[in-house]
């Protein structure tokens, strides 16, 4: 099968550290491609993958100094489908080429990374409702529930990628975006409670026009987080790659993802299953479909049920974490599963074609 994927080209493919959309699509490209599929990457020029690489710009636009990338990604949607010849097109730009998506001849699926429950999301899906959409987590489908969905195909990472390690870390670790919703703030209070070492990993929020909370987190930064780092063993180990989080997480007693939003999946949760590390995590969005509570971790609704849960950590088998990962979300599992999904929208092609096609003949006849 020849099999397109579109890159949102915020970010290049894979991204050095930041950008989990755009590590999906790289892990589902190089997956594709080993499982003897065709593979066009159109992204930007910047970008490494097995496939072959079709260049919609010279490098990622978050590294260019565009004040604002949507005539640009428009301009590139277009050119993508209009050049396209693969016998599927995956777009993971989401809304963004929906239009593009509805008057191509090309099967398209879309995979909505993005969360689901804002009042935009439901203005867009309710006018694109005709678009063939794939969730990343069940909870996705809850606030959007007369949206296209077809499938639902968790992410999952290469299962070489981490190591796990089965002693017992000594101190809490966090990594994320660095924003109220993520609840940092509340990481730092039960490491505080419970007295042991909180190590932080993520990068501070920047004042640009990458996404519109930018300017509310960079105050949410300096008031909340910044002011604890280095104090009362609060560490922050800055923005990571993957070496640096294998680092991190191996040798973590447990991994807090305290968040606040509804969360569409949660990269990070796998990242840590796969080094054989806890979660205590509070059952928001993805979560209950991620962390198995009392087998890969606990669900705990507050920073109480959160500190009183790392008394109980020793209980979770940190291989049985591992075995969950390997399990549930390796990327081969991911790439198989969308493999199934292009099978299914090249049958429903076919079917439309067929249902044209046959009043034309039968009034010939």
């Amino acid at each position: 099968m020849r099999i397109a994927l579109l890159a949102p080209l915020l970010q290049r493919v894979p991204p050095v550290k930041y950008g989990g959309t755009e590590r999906v699509i790289g892990w589902l490209a190089d997956e594709l491609v080993a499982l003897g599929h065709d593979v066009d990457l159109y992204a930007t020029g910047d970008c490494v993958t097995r496939g072959d690489l079709v260049p919609l710009a010279e490098r990622a636009l978050w590294e260019t100094d565009l004040r604002d990338p949507g005539p640009v990604r428009m301009a590139a949607f277009a050119r993508a489908f209009a050049e396209c010849e693969a016998d599927v097109m995956h777009n993971h730009a989401e809304w963004a080429a929906y239009p593009f998506a509805r008057a191509s001849h090309i099967p398209t699926v879309t995979t909505v990374h993005s969360r689901t429950d804002t009042r935009e999301s439901a203005i867009v899906h309710k006018e694109f409702s005709d678009v063939s959409l794939v969730s990343v987590s069940k909870a996705q489908r809850r606030t959007l529930p007369g949206a296209g969905w077809v499938a639902n195909v968790p992410h999952g990472l290469p299962v070489d990628l981490y190591r796990p390690r089965t002693k017992r870390g000594s101190y809490l670790a966090f990594v994320g975006r660095i924003s109220p919703e993520k609840g940092v703030h509340l990481a730092i209070e039960v490491a505080h409670r419970s007295g042991l070492p909180l190590v932080i990993g993520g990068r501070p929020p920047l004042d640009i026009w990458a996404y519109p909370e930018a300017r509310d987190d960079q105050a949410y930064w300096e008031q909340m987080i910044k002011p604890h780092l280095g104090h009362d063993g609060i560490e922050f180990a800055g923005e990571l790659d993957d070496r640096g989080k294998q680092e991190l997480l191996q040798d973590a007693l447990a991994f807090l993802f305290p968040i606040d939003w509804p969360e569409p999946f949660g990269i990070v949760l796998i990242e840590a299953m796969a080094c054989g590390t806890p979660i205590l995590a509070r059952p928001r969005g993805s979560v209950p479909e991620i962390v198995v509570d009392g087998v890969n971790g606990y669900h705990c609704e507050d920073v109480e049920e959160l500190t009183k849960a790392i008394e109980r950590i020793g209980r979770i088998d940190r291989a049985e974490c591992r075995r969950v990962f390997e399990e549930r979300f390796t990327a081969r599992r991911m790439a198989e599963d969308y493999v199934r999904v292009y099978a299914a929208a090249l049958a429903r092609s076919e079917q439309e074609r067929v249902l044209r096609v046959a009043p034309e003949e039968t009034a010939a006849i």
